[in-house]
This record gives C-alpha cells, sequence and structure tokens, in this order.
C-alpha cells in the first residue's frame, strides 16, 4: 500500500511538471499574427502639406465715388454676370456737380457768342478806320484804337474757349463719378463676401472700400504650407492629388507656382505652394481644409504589401518577408522596388494574393 502511494505521488508530480512546461510555451502559441494580402496598386512616394481652398480668381469690388450706399442688389451666393448691377450709392450730390457743369457751359458759350459779335464789329471798325487813314480822313490814333479793339476781343473770345474746354473736362469728371455711383460686375462669378451694409456711408478719400467680393469659383487653388525642409523636392508642374476633411473624394491637379517669400510661424518656416483644380461641380468651396501630397514617384499596377512586413536590411532592394503556406509560416527573400514609409513593391517573389504575415506584441502587452 505505500508503495502504491508513492507511485501515485511521482505520477502526479510527472503530470504537473509536463503541465508546467506547456504552460511555458503558452505566450508563443498565444502571439497574434497579422496577415495581410499582397495586392495591386500604385504606390507613391510623396510630400504631404495641408492647406486652404480659395478661389483662384475674385476681385474686390468697391468705390471710387464717396457717399451713402442706397441699394445692394444681389446677396450672398448669387450667380453675377459681367456687367450686371451691383450696388448703388445716393448720386445726388454727383447730379448737381453735372448739372452746375452743364449750366456753366451754356453760360460760357452765350459770353463767347456775345463777344464774337463784339469783335466782328471791332473788326468793321477798324478796316474803316484803314481806309479812311489811307486818305488821311482819319487819324492815327483812331486807327490804332480800332485795331486795340479788335484785337482784344480776339484775346477774351480765345480765353472764353479755354474757360468752355476746361469746364468739359469738369463736366466730363462729374459724369464719369456720377457713373461711378452704379457699381456693375467686372467678372462673372459667385458674391461671396458682402461686408457693407445698405445705409453705410462710404468714404473713398482714400482707399477704396470694398462693398462685396465676387469669386470664379469654377477654378480653385488650394494654398498649400510646405515645410522648408521638403520644398527643394517640388517643382512646378508636379502632379498633386488633395482630400478635404471628412470627404472620401480626391482631387488631382499640378503645381501651378511655389512662392519664393515664406511664412515663419513660431520659428517654422512654411512656403506656400499653388495647385489649381477644377470645380465644376461647385463641391469644393472657400477655406476648406486640404490635406495635399505632391506626388514625386507613383509605380502603377505594383505588386503591393504593407512597409511593416518587410524585415531585413533591404540591401540592393532585397528583404525577408514571411508567407504563408500550406505547411505554416515560411520565410521568403523578396525583391522591391520603390519603398515609401507606408507600402513597398515587390518586383520579384510575390504574387496578387498572397498572404504575408505581420507579428504584433500579445494581447495585453504581455
Amino acid at each position: 500500500m505505500r508503495r502504491s502511494g508513492k507511485t501515485a505521488i511521482g505520477i502526479a508530480a510527472a503530470l504537473l511538471l509536463a503541465g508546467g512546461g506547456v504552460a511555458w510555451r503558452r505566450p508563443a502559441a498565444d502571439a497574434r499574427v497579422d496577415l495581410v494580402l499582397a495586392t495591386r496598386g500604385t504606390v507613391e512616394q510623396a510630400v504631404s502639406a495641408t492647406g486652404a481652398v480659395r478661389p483662384k480668381t475674385f476681385v474686390d469690388v468697391g468705390t471710387q465715388v464717396s457717399g451713402q450706399l442706397r441699394h445692394i442688389h444681389v446677396k450672398i451666393g448669387d450667380r453675377v454676370e459681367r456687367g450686371q448691377l451691383l450696388a448703388e450709392i445716393d448720386p445726388t450730390v454727383y447730379q448737381t456737380r453735372v448739372a452746375a457743369a452743364r449750366a456753366r457751359i451754356k453760360d460760357l458759350e452765350a459770353q463767347r457768342r456775345e463777344m464774337c459779335a463784339t469783335r466782328d464789329l471791332a473788326e468793321l471798325r477798324f478796316h474803316r478806320q484803314e481806309r479812311l487813314a489811307a486818305t488821311a480822313a482819319a487819324s492815327r490814333e483812331a486807327l490804332d484804337g480800332a485795331r486795340a479793339d479788335y484785337l482784344v476781343a480776339e484775346a477774351r473770345i480765345a480765353a472764353l474757349v479755354a474757360r468752355v474746354e476746361e469746364t468739359r473736362a469738369t463736366l466730363a469728371g462729374d459724369e464719369a463719378n456720377l457713373g461711378y455711383t452704379r457699381i456693375f460686375a467686372p467678372i462673372a462669378g459667385t458674391v461671396v463676401a458682402i461686408p457693407a451694409t445698405e445705409g453705410q456711408t462710404l468714404n473713398a478719400s482714400q482707399t477704396a472700400p470694398t462693398i462685396l467680393r465676387i469669386a470664379d469659383l469654377e477654378t480653385m487653388t488650394v494654398w498649400a504650407e510646405v515645410a522648408e525642409a521638403d520644398v527643394p523636392r517640388l517643382a512646378v508642374g508636379m502632379p498633386a492629388r488633395f482630400a478635404t476633411l471628412g470627404g472620401a473624394r480626391t482631387w488631382r491637379g499640378a503645381v501651378r507656382q511655389i512662392l519664393p517669400t515664406p511664412e515663419v510661424e513660431n520659428d517654422v518656416v512654411l512656403y506656400s505652394v499653388l495647385v489649381d483644380v477644377d470645380n465644376p461641380d461647385g463641391a469644393l468651396m472657400s477655406e476648406m481644409t486640404a490635406h495635399v501630397f505632391f506626388v514625386e514617384r507613383a509605380v502603377e499596377n505594383a505588386v503591393t504589401v504593407p512597409r511593416g512586413v518587410l524585415a531585413g536590411a533591404g540591401a540592393d532592394g532585397l528583404w525577408t518577408v514571411r508567407l504563408k503556406t500550406d505547411a505554416g509560416l515560411e520565410d521568403r527573400t523578396v525583391r522591391t522596388g520603390l519603398v515609401t514609409r507606408t507600402r513597398a513593391e515587390v518586383v520579384e517573389g510575390l504574387r496578387p494574393g498572397d498572404a504575408v504575415a505581420r507579428v504584433a506584441a500579445p494581447k495585453g502587452g504581455k
């Protein structure tokens, strides 16, 4: 009986040791293995930046004359055509000036006609005195007086003609100012802002007050802010794509301009890079935030995998991946082409649909 008890104790101890061995190996069995498929797609090497969407073309419509803003004929969001009446300024003062200038011209024209009659009479007297002086019937003094009267009349007519021309020029300016009280659209587009209000007094003495802004929303420009370290990688004409916050749509364009003057914010130097894009359906709106990618290099229709599945040094484009086979996971050497921070182009060693492993830490961080 004692012997059999010792035997039972030995068997139990052996089972405990065996159980301990299983428990010791379990963390490896619990390691979480993520499988991802090799797929066909595009691999891009790009510079990323953020920016704002703005109209490529816009005009701040102001006034060239001072006065009270009597009426605004449009509202924000209205589509306007070139030459359409937008607003009116009280024209009373300018109408008065035009009327006064026209009356002054009439007065001067009347004076000129009167002086022309006086000149004609002086000319007749002068010629008469000339004939009389030729026969010694008139004195030299009378002849000189008649000549002087004629020349004075001619001079006064010339002065009146000059004053008429001056007043006509003033009238032209007054008529132009009267015309400026009616403000028309300089371009076709959409009204995007109206900072002025009806009844407001506008003072155009120093700067032209802005009444409203018209923008052409059919072509938009992304103003991307690019870090100074990335600017040398960009060039005019480089393809770019962007998306707005919360949107799944991608727009494509090209770099139009890289502005040479930077913006410095908190000791960070940023350069504005402009990308134009068509906006026929009006989906892009002013000041939308854009996430922009400037594509340096792209490979299309390539076999691609996530960058995280590659192991090794990558010398000569050779890496190791863990390929899932019927027998389990096995190491395989692959050759890559373009490798970015997120994806890699595989030129040899994998086909679309192959599953490769990416080993992560076990759940709970153990």
